[in-house]
């Protein structure tokens, strides 16, 4: 059995001051290291409900983080933990890539208009 200030700690040194997924300020997120000992507190053959209300988080949490790893261990279908971070990387850079294509347009737009030739104006030779 662990020690009990180490679900505590664990906690505190990881949630605090987090931001969720979406972006949100209120939502905690949970270290991989706890999320990984929850999972192993399942294999002894606790119930979820127990694991999840001695911890202090939510049953549709650890159900969540069980798929997860049944899903990278190749047990159930879907996208396994690497895969999903390398998407995310994926579609930050794509907005990046947006935002910058969308200056671009911007700025080429605002020298069009700008740069316009002069009327009565002769070419020169």
């Amino acid at each position: 059995m662990e020690e009990p200030g180490f679900w505590t700690d664990t906690l505190r040194s990881g949630a605090e001051g987090s931001v969720g997924r979406r972006g949100g300020p209120c939502r905690r997120g949970y270290p991989a290291e706890f999320r990984r000992r929850v999972i192993d507190l399942l294999g002894t053959g606790r119930k979820v409900a127990d694991v999840a209300r001695d911890l202090g988080v939510s049953e549709q949490a650890v159900y969540g983080w069980r798929r997860q790893e049944r899903i990278d261990r190749g047990l159930e279908a879907g996208v396994s933990t690497p895969e999903r971070a390398e998407l995310a990387a994926a579609k930050r850079r794509i907005r990046e890539l947006e935002a910058e294509l969308a200056v671009h347009r911007r700025a080429t737009e605002l020298l069009k208009e700008t740069s316009g030739p002069k009327v009565g104006s002769r070419p020169s030779a």
